[in-house]
C-alpha cells in the first residue's frame, strides 16, 4: 500500500501510518529500530532498495530524508513537507516513510524526523553518500545511537578517513569497514592455527580504496609491525600477505570471488570470500549497536603512519637499486691513505 501526502506534517504521517497498519490488518508495531536514510534524490532508490532488503533481517521503520535544492528565492523561504507512505508488501517487513523537505524546512529536517521515530527503539541513521564532517554533531546523526557512512563512495576516500578519524564519535562505523570483515576473520583464524610472529605485512587492492587502507591499519595496530600498501588492478581487495621467519601466510582473491589461503606447513585451500552487496553490509552493521573499539582504534592509527613508513623504505631500496649510489656508499666506507713524508714537505 502506498499513500502519498502532500503538504503535510509528522503528525498527519502518523496517523496515516496508524491508518495504513489497520487496512492491511496489522495494527501492531513489531519493528525493532528506526532507519534513518539521509539521502538525495539520485542515490535514494539504490538505498531504499537495500534497507528494504536489509529489514528481513531486522524490521525497521525506515525513514528516507530528501532534501530538495530550491531554486529560486521565493521557494527557498516556503517551507513544504511532501511524504510518501509505504506499508506492506510495498515495504519489505516494515514500513517506509519518504520525506521530501523544501523551502527553510531544509535546515531543520531532525525537527521533521523526530516524531516519526518509533518509541523505546533505537535509531540507526545511514549517509550513502555526502556525509557530514561531523556525523555526531549534525541535527539529525545526533538522533542515532549507530551512525553509518561510506567513504568509498567519496570523491577522496583517503582525505575522508582522516576527517572521520578527527571527529569519530563512539557510534560511528563505515561499510568501507564492515567489507573487511570476512578478511579479518580469515587472517586471525590463520594466525590462530599458526603460531607464529609476524614481522611484516603487505596489503594489495585497488588504489585509494578506503577498505584495503582500514585493513592496513588494523594489522599495524594490532600486530604492532610495518605494514605496506601495494596497488593492484583490484576489484576491491586483492591480497594479504603476512611476512614470518617461518615462510608467508598468504590470502589472495583475484578475481572477488574465491580466495586462496596459504599457510607455512599446510596445503593451499580455497575459502569463499565474495565482495557482498550494500544490503549484506547494512544488515550486518544492524546486528550491533554498541560503539565499535576495533575500528576506533585502527581508525585513529592513521594512513599518514602507513605513508610515514613507505616515505622511510622508499630511499634505501632505490638507493640500493643504483649501481651509482652503491659505488658512492663503498667510496665512502673505503679507508683513505695516509699522505707520504715527502709529500707532506711540499705542501
Amino acid at each position: 500500500m502506498k499513500i502519498d501526502l502532500t503538504e503535510t506534517t509528522s503528525s498527519k504521517i502518523n496517523a496515516a501510518l496508524v491508518r495504513a497498519r489497520r487496512d492491511i490488518g496489522t495494527p501492531a508495531i513489531g519493528m525493532v529500530l528506526t532507519l534513518v536514510i539521509v539521502t538525495d534524490e539520485e542515490n535514494a532508490y539504490d538505498a531504499l532498495k537495500s534497507a528494504n532488503d536489509a529489514s528481513h533481517e531486522h524490521p525497521s521503520r525506515i525513514v528516507v530524508v530528501i532534501k530538495r535544492v530550491s531554486r529560486s528565492p521565493r521557494s527557498r523561504r516556503d517551507a513544504r513537507l511532501d511524504a510518501e507512505i509505504r506499508v506492506g508488501a510495498d515495504s519489505g517487513t516494515g514500513e517506509t516513510v519518504v520525506l521530501r523537505l523544501h523551502g527553510e524546512l531544509v535546515d531543520h529536517a531532525q525537527s521533521v524526523v523526530l516524531p516519526l521515530l518509533l518509541p523505546d527503539a533505537p535509531v540507526v541513521v545511514w549517509w550513502p553518500d555526502g556525509a557530514p564532517s561531523d556525523l555526531a554533531g549534525d541535527p539529525l546523526g545526533a538522533l542515532g545511537q549507530r551512525r553509518i557512512t561510506d567513504t568509498y563512495a567519496c570523491e577522496d576516500p583517503l582525505r575522508e578517513l582522516g576527517d572521520r578519524a578527527a571527529a569519530y564519535a563512539p557510534g560511528d562505523t563505515d561499510l568501507s569497514w564492515t567489507r573487511i570483515t570476512p578478511w579479518r576473520s580469515m587472517l586471525a583464524a590463520a594466525l590462530d592455527q599458526q603460531a607464529l610472529k609476524v614481522t611484516s605485512a603487505v596489503v594489495e587492492g585497488e588504489e585509494d580504496n578506503p577498505s584495503c587502507e582500514l585493513l592496513a591499519m588494523w594489522l599495524a595496530d594490532r600486530l604492532q609491525v610495518p605494514v605496506k600498501r601495494t596497488p593492484s588492478a583490484g576489484p576491491g581487495l586483492t591480497s594479504v600477505r603476512l611476512e614470518t621467519k617461518d615462510g608467508d601466510i598468504v590470502l589472495d582473491r583475484a578475481d572477488g570471488s574465491l580466495a586462496t589461503l596459504c599457510m607455512p606447513g599446510q596445503p593451499d585451500r580455497a575459502v569463499a570470500l565474495k565482495r557482498r552487496d550494500t544490503a549484506e553490509l547494512l544488515a550486518e552493521e544492524l546486528r550491533r549497536l554498541d560503539p565499535d573499539n576495533t575500528y576506533a582504534a585502527s581508525l585513529k592509527f592513521g594512513v599518514a603512519k602507513l605513508e610515514s613508513v613507505h616515505a622511510s623504505t622508499a630511499p634505501a631500496q632505490a638507493a640500493a637499486a643504483d649501481p651509482a649510489a652503491q659505488a658512492a656508499k663503498t667510496a665512502a666506507k673505503a679507508p683513505t691513505k695516509a699522505p707520504t713524508k715527502k709529500a707532506s714537505a711540499k705542501q
